[in-house]
C-alpha cells in the first residue's frame, strides 16, 4: 500500500492479495489447535423416509480412535436455531427448523443423522461409514410444482401443506385493457454455491464458553445462533472468521453441523473441528435459486407495457432456512421499466431436497431473468426490435425517486445511458450485420445477440457499525462489523479512512471478523458492505477529524474555525507552520476515537445493462460467449479495481448459470450431481474476456453516494446470454429454451427448428395470445 493518503475513486491494488498469493493466508482448516478432535457426519441416503434406528452404532463407538458418537437423543436439549433476521414479524405456515440430527423423519439426501468424533479425520470417517440408517422409505417430491399441488406428498403431514409462506402484491387484474398478452413458463434450476473453501468450523472450550473459528459471512449472526442453540449468553462465545474462501450467501447460515460440533466441544471438554468434503458440500451446503415462474405480460400494439401478472413457486428444500428470498424477487418485479400495474403471488414451498438460501443476488437474478426473457418473447410477438421495446418502457431520469407498483422506491437511475453504452461496447450493430450474413450464407456457426437491462436492490436499509481510532504510532485502527470473503474489504475501508483523514493508506489497519475486536455488526450480504460500513467509517472518521481540529486549535491557541487540515496536519488557515499532526493531537488527549452505526433510510438500487454476443455451432450444440459487455451503475465508485473484480466474478457466475450449472434429482429424490464431475462449473478457458464499463449515478442515501456492486454481474449476465442463445435460433422458429443451455438441448433445437423440451414433456413456455 502507498505511503500517501488515498483518494476516493483511486484504483488501489488489494492489500490482501500479497498474503493470499504467497500462501500465507489462514483459513479455518489452517488454524492450529493441538489435540483437536475431528468430526464426521453420517448422512441420510434417503430423500424421504421414516427413521427406525441406526445400525452399526456399537461398532462405530468401538472403532479405533473414536471418542464419541452422537445421535438425535444426544442433542435433544439444544435450543432451536433462530429464524433469519429479515423475517422478524412474519408468520410462516411451516416454521419447523431442521433437527440437529434427524431422529424420526428424513427429508433430504445428505441430512445428518449422527456425528462421530475421533482423534483424527480418518478415524472419524471410517467409523461413520459403519453406521447406516434403518428407515422405511416414503415417496419423495422434488418438483416444486408437485409439492405445491393439493393431495401430494407432504414433508410435514401435521401442517397439511408444503407451502411455508405466501406473499402477494396487487389485487386488480393488470392485464385488463391490454391489446396483446404473452404468457410464459420460466424455470430457474437450483444452483450449488461451490465455494472454493467448503464449510468449516473449529470449536474450543473457553472457560464456561467457546472460542469458535468459522467460515462465515457474519460472525455476529453465528454467535447469536450458537448462543441460542447452546443456551449460552452471546458474550460467552467468541467467533472468529479467518480468511474465508468464498461465501456467496449460503455461508450466512449457521448450519446444524456447526451446532453439533460446538455442542460436542462443550460436552467433551475438548476442541472439535470439522470441514466438509466437496461431496458433502454439494449435498448439504444450502443451494440457491430454484424457482418456477408463470408470467403474463400485457402491452399495447406500440410496445407500451400495460401490466404484469406473475405466479412464482420458490423451492425452499426440506426446511424453511431462508424463506424470505421470494420477497426479493417480488421487490424487483418492475425492473427498470415503467410498468403501471403488477399483480404477483409468490409461494415458498418445501421439497425433499437440500434446503435453499440466498445465493449471489438472492431473488434479484430471478426477477431480472423473468422480465428480460418475457420482454424478448413480447418483442417477437409484436415484431418489434427487442432493444427498442426496452427503450420505450424505461423509467426516465427525471422520475426519481420512483415508486414501483410493488412499493420499491428507486433512489436514482439513468437507465437508457447504460443501455446505449452496453450496445456500443458489445458492438451489437456489427453483430447484427454479421448474424444476417451468416444466416444468408448457410453458416452452421450462428450468432445470437441478447440484451438485459436490470435494477437490483442492495443494503435492505439495515444499519452497520464502524469505529475509527488514532493509534499511538499515528496510524488509524478501523473496526467494521462486516466480514470479507474476497471482496477487498481491508483495502476499501483503509482507502475510505485515508481519504477522510489524510493518513497514508499504508498506515491504516482494518479490524474485522472477530467478536472480541468488534462489538457488533450485521455482516456481509446484499452488496452492502462498502455503502453501509464504508459510510459508517466516513462518519466516524469525520468525527475524529473534528475532535483533532478542536484539540489542535487549543494547542495552536487559535479558534477552531480558523484551523484547517492538510493531509494529517492541522494548522491555522494561511499559515502552514506551526502545525499539529493528527498523532500529536491524539497523544495530547490520550487518544482520539469515534464510532458510528450508519443506518440508511432506504435501500439503494444499482442498475445496468448487459449485452451478449454468442456463437452456436448447430452441428454440435456447442455455444460460446464471444462478447459480454457489462455496464453497471453502483453509484459513486470508491475503488474501480475492486468494483471491476466484483463484476468479473458475478458475470462468471451468471454465465455459468446460463450455460452449465443446475442441480437435478431423479424420481426418488437422489441428486444427480454430488461432485464436480456431475456438476459443471466453468474454467477461465470457458469464459470470454469481459468488456466492462460503468456509469455513476450517485445515491442520495449515504455520504459516499455508493450503491452495491457485488451481485450486479450475476443479475444481468444470465438473461443476456439466455436471450442471445434463443436469438441465435429465432429464425428457425425457436422462441424459448430452458436453463441450463446444454449442448444437447441447443443441438436438438437447431436440428428440429423448434423449442427444445426436457423430461419428455413440454416445458418450453411458449407464448400465447389472448
Amino acid at each position: 500500500m502507498t505511503d500517501l493518503p488515498a483518494t476516493i475513486g483511486e484504483p488501489l491494488r488489494r492489500r490482501e492479495d500479497d498474503r493470499l498469493l504467497r500462501g500465507e493466508s489462514r483459513f479455518t482448516a489452517d488454524v492450529d489447535c493441538p489435540g483437536a478432535l475431528h468430526a464426521a457426519f453420517v448422512r441420510s441416503p434417503y430423500a424421504h423416509a421414516l427413521l427406525q434406528g441406526l445400525d452399526g452404532l456399537d461398532g462405530a463407538r468401538a472403532a479405533p480412535g473414536v471418542v464419541a458418537v452422537l445421535t438425535a437423543a444426544d442433542v435433544g436439549e439444544l435450543g432451536p436455531l433462530p429464524v433469519k433476521r429479515p423475517l422478524e414479524g412474519v408468520t410462516l405456515a411451516i416454521a419447523d427448523r431442521q433437527p440437529y440430527l434427524a431422529g424420526e423423519r428424513l427429508r433430504f439426501v445428505g441430512e445428518p443423522v449422527a456425528m462421530v468424533v475421533a482423534v483424527d479425520a480418518y478415524a472419524a470417517t471410517d467409523a461413520a461409514a459403519l453406521i447406516f440408517p434403518d428407515a422405511d422409505p416414503l415417496e419423495a417430491v422434488t418438483s416444486v410444482e408437485a409439492a405445491a399441488a393439493d393431495g401430494g406428498v407432504l414433508l410435514f403431514p401435521e401442517h397439511g401443506t408444503n407451502v411455508a409462506r405466501e406473499v402477494t402484491s396487487g389485487e386488480v387484474d393488470p392485464l385488463t385493457g391490454a391489446e396483446l398478452v404473452v404468457r410464459a413458463r420460466l424455470e430457474h434450476p437450483r444452483l450449488a454455491p461451490v465455494p472454493l473453501e467448503t464449510s468449516a468450523i473449529l470449536a474450543e472450550p473457553d472457560g464456561a464458553g467457546l472460542l469458535v473459528h468459522l467460515s462465515t459471512q457474519s460472525v455476529f449472526d453465528a454467535r447469536s445462533a450458537l448462543a441460542a442453540a447452546l443456551r449460552l449468553e452471546p458474550e460467552a462465545i467468541r467467533v472468529i472468521a479467518p480468511d474465508v474462501g468464498g461465501g456467496f450467501g449460503p455461508k450466512l447460515e449457521t448450519l446444524v453441523e456447526h451446532v453439533c460440533v460446538a455442542h460436542a466441544a462443550r460436552v467433551l471438554g475438548r476442541p472439535v473441528r470439522y470441514a466438509e468434503t466437496r461431496t458433502e458440500s454439494m449435498l448439504a451446503l444450502p443451494h440457491g435459486r430454484g424457482q418456477v415462474q408463470h408470467v403474463a405480460i400485457g402491452a399495447r400494439r406500440d410496445g407500451t407495457i400495460t401490466g404484469l401478472d406473475v405466479d412464482i413457486l420458490a423451492d425452499l428444500g426440506a426446511y424453511p432456512l431462508s424463506p424470505y428470498v421470494g420477497s426479493m424477487t417480488l421487490a424487483m418485479l418492475s425492473g427498470p421499466y415503467a410498468i403501471p400495474a403488477i399483480r404477483a403471488r409468490i409461494r415458498s414451498v418445501l421439497t425433499n431436497a437440500t434446503p435453499t438460501a440466498p445465493l449471489r443476488g438472492a431473488g434479484r437474478p430471478e426477477a431480472a431473468a423473468l422480465l428480460e426473457r418475457t420482454l424478448d418473447l413480447l418483442a417477437a410477438e409484436l415484431g418489434l426490435d427487442a432493444v427498442e421495446l426496452r427503450r420505450r418502457n424505461l423509467i426516465r431520469p427525471g422520475a426519481f425517486p420512483y415508486r414501483t407498483p410493488v412499493d420499491s422506491v428507486y433512489d436514482s437511475g439513468e437507465y437508457e445511458r447504460a443501455l446505449d453504452l452496453a450496445l456500443a461496447l458489445a458492438d451489437v450493430a456489427g453483430a447484427r450485420r454479421e448474424q444476417a450474413a451468416r444466416r444468408a450464407g448457410g453458416d452452421h456457426r450462428l450468432l445470437g445477440v441478447g440484451v438485459a437491462c436490470y435494477v437490483e436492490i442492495t443494503t435492505f436499509a439495515r444499519p452497520e457499525y464502524a469505529a475509527v481510532a488514532v493509534a499511538p504510532d499515528g496510524g488509524l485502527d478501523v473496526a467494521v462489523g462486516v466480514s470479507p470473503q474476497g471482496q477487498g474489504h481491508e483495502t476499501a475501508f483503509a482507502q475510505v479512512a485515508s481519504a477522510t483523514l489524510g493518513v497514508p493508506v499504508g498506515r491504516v489497519r482494518v479490524l474485522h471478523s472477530d467478536t472480541a475486536l468488534v462489538p457488533r455488526g450485521l455482516g456481509t450480504f446484499a452488496s452492502r458492505s462498502l455503502q453501509v460500513a464504508g459510510s459508517a467509517v466516513v462518519v466516524a472518521a469525520r468525527e475524529v477529524d473534528e475532535q483533532a481540529r478542536q484539540v489542535a486549535a487549543g494547542l495552536l491557541e487559535a479558534d477552531a474555525t480558523d484551523v484547517v487540515r492538510d493531509g494529517d496536519r492541522y494548522h491555522v488557515r494561511g499559515a502552514p507552520q506551526p502545525a499539529v499532526t493528527l498523532a500529536e493531537a491524539s497523544a495530547s488527549v490520550g487518544g482520539l476515537r469515534a464510532e458510528h452505526d450508519f443506518a440508511p433510510a432506504e435501500s439503494t438500487f444499482p442498475f445496468g445493462t448487459h449485452a451478449a454476443v454468442v456463437e452456436l455451432d448447430t452441428d454440435t450444440g456447442d455455444l460460446r460467449v464471444l462478447r459480454l459487455a457489462a455496464v453497471d451503475d453502483a453509484g459513486r465508485i470508491v475503488n474501480p479495481l475492486l468494483a471491476e473484480g466484483q463484476v468479473h466474478g458475478g458475470v462468471a457466475q451468471g454465465i455459468a448459470q446460463a450455460l452449465y450449472e443446475g442441480v437435478s434429482y431423479d424420481v426418488d429424490g437422489n441428486p444427480r450431481s454430488s461432485d464436480l464431475v456431475g456438476y459443471r462449473i466453468p474454467s477461465a478457458a470457458d469464459l470470454p474476456s469481459f468488456l466492462t464499463a460503468r456509469t455513476e449515478t450517485p445515491s442520495p442515501l449515504n455520504p459516499l453516494g455508493a450503491k452495491g456492486i457485488g451481485e450486479s454481474g450475476a443479475v444481468g449476465s444470465t438473461p443476456a446470454v439466455w436471450n442471445a442463445a434463443v436469438d441465435a435460433l429465432s429464425h428457425l422458429g425457436v422462441r424459448h429454451l430452458e436453463l441450463p443451455l446444454t449442448p444437447e438441448q441447443l443441438w436438438r433445437a437447431a436440428t428440429t427448428g423448434a423449442d427444445a423440451h426436457r423430461g419428455g414433456r413440454d416445458r418450453a413456455g411458449r407464448p400465447s395470445r389472448d
